[in-house]
């Protein structure tokens, strides 16, 4: 059995992104749970088990962190087919939802009960024993009040189980999960990092190195904006800001439902009808293709003001900032608003990735530069001590 696997995990609140080992293996599973019972019903068990694993998760999760513990939940897109579907609510800490943590679990487990990772853990009948490096992160505003100490400490020093119930392929299979280390990075600061560096640590964005720069990350229910000078987070000017996208995805499904009475079962669905290549802002009512503009317009619009209202303020006490970047999934929500408010306004030297994946990947791309810069320089450090050495040759 090999050292922990390596798993970099961003819990956002529309989706859950990872990457593990060398790259190897990434999931994106929507950020929406719902509490089940064990004997959810199932047509046929060949036909479950030819089905994709990630659109059926139901789990029983076991873990000293949790509020509520050994609780039954459909996960993911399974979840968004449930009434009582729940989704992170504004307002609240990621650092202390059993959601964050639920998601956090079911990611694990299904890259840890893949046969592909049968060399890296431990497996005795059903149950496979999986260790992992954990790379991960908080809004700015949750690490400022230092929160990320008792999320982290939550995470060390305890196993955590999943239990797969009605799950295709995995149906019966539990998963213990440790914790060598956890890495908890405040968001921006990533955001960063994943700009100027790769993967193997080597600085790829020079001329970024040495500006003062802005990122504001707008996220589901939070922005923050780091202020980058010197190489560093200046953790007074950097901001956390208890506003994000999901309040208004909400107020979009809803009044989708009421004008048009069409029910999105998600967040996720709000945010395919604004952000797709074709037919942007439509939606099928009867089998008529339908334009809901006037009321993602309105309320989008409303959203980027106070967005630009909060870079405006920060610019302001950081006058000598030469860009400020544009990242996370909200970003690429409010992108078109956000550019027609800066040319109408102030004209600030703003960037955004017009490559959606990018955007939506940088946190988990970010944590995992971080964390296997963290590894090698563990490594390193390992081998050149003799006692290190020492132990590691028996």
């Amino acid at each position: 059995m090999s050292k922990a696997r390596i798993a970099a995990v961003d819990v956002g609140n529309d989706s859950v992104k990872a990457l593990f080992g060398k790259s190897d293996y990434e999931l994106n599973i929507p950020n929406v749970i719902a509490r089940d019972r064990e004997d959810r019903p199932v047509i046929g068990i060949e036909e479950l088990n030819e089905k994709d694993p990630v659109d059926g998760i139901h789990i029983r999760v076991h873990s000293p962190a949790l509020q509520d513990n050994n609780v039954i939940y459909r996960v993911g897109n399974l979840a968004t087919k449930s009434d009582n579907a729940t989704e992170l609510d504004p307002g609240s800490s990621k650092s202390e939802e059993d959601q964050s943590l639920i998601m956090l679990f079911a990611t694990l487990a299904l890259d840890a009960v893949r046969a592909e990772n049968s060399s890296d853990f431990k497996k005795t009948n059903n149950i496979v024993d999986a260790t992992y490096l954990l790379g991960t992160g908080l809004p700015l505003r949750e690490v400022k009040e230092g929160k990320d100490v008792g999320f982290r400490s939550q995470l060390l020093g305890s196993v955590h189980q999943v239990e797969f119930l009605v799950t295709p392929k995995y149906q019966g299979q539990k998963v213990n999960i440790k914790f060598d280390e956890v890495k908890v990075y405040p968001e921006g600061f990533a955001a960063f990092i994943n700009l100027v560096m790769d993967n193997d640590g080597r600085i790829i964005n020079r001329d970024l190195v040495d500006k003062q720069i802005l990122i504001q990350d707008i996220g589901g229910l939070s922005t923050d904006i780091a202020v980058i000078r010197n190489r560093n987070v200046d953790d007074d000017k950097a901001q956390g800001f208890n506003l994000g996208v999901s309040e208004s995805l909400e107020a979009i499904r809803e009044e989708i439902r009421t004008k048009h009475g069409v029910e999105l079962d998600s967040r996720r669905d709000v945010v395919d009808i604004i952000t797709k290549k074709n037919d942007r802002n439509h939606i099928m009512v009867k089998g008529s293709r339908t334009s809901v503009h006037d009321i993602t317009d309105r309320i989008l619009l409303d959203l980027a003001k106070k967005e630009y209202r909060h870079l405006r303020n920060v610019w302001k006490k950081n006058s000598q900032t030469e860009i400020c970047y544009f990242v996370g999934g909200g970003a690429m929500v409010l992108k078109e608003y956000l550019k027609t408010l800066n040319n109408s306004l102030d004209g600030y030297n703003i960037e955004f990735f017009e490559d959606e994946k990018e955007s939506i990947w940088m946190m988990a791309n970010a944590y995992y530069k971080l964390i296997t810069d963290f590894d090698r320089k563990n490594n390193k450090a390992a081998a050149q001590d003799p006692k290190e050495k020492k132990a590691a040759v028996k």
